[in-house]
């Protein structure tokens, strides 16, 4: 999907709740990167806007506002205090030029 990015956030880190088969990822130290972007599918000022996060290495890259890009996003979902919430995770971003 073509987006245009409207904001990043700073990178911040997460503790990683999640380890690999055999053990923490060597170097990892149970953190992890972690950065929000806001992007908006191409079009007018309706158009879809998702706030999508970021981890890893991904999350290291600056994105410029206006800046467009493709990304491969994934919706999930998880339940808290009985309520549900979706998170949009971008696995891959790749910059237009």
């Amino acid at each position: 999907m073509i987006l245009r990015v409207l904001k990043s956030g700073a990178m911040t880190t997460a503790q990683s709740e999640r380890q690999r088969v055999g053990g923490e990822t060597p170097g990892m130290n149970g953190v992890i990167n972690k950065r929000q972007l806001v992007l908006q599918e191409l079009g007018d000022k309706w158009a879809n806007t998702y706030v999508v996060t970021v981890f890893r290495n991904l999350a290291t890259i600056e994105f410029a506002e206006g800046e467009l890009v493709v990304a491969s996003m994934q919706f999930r979902t998880h339940e808290y205090n009985g309520q549900t919430y979706m998170d949009v995770v971008a696995n891959e971003i790749v910059r237009l030029k």
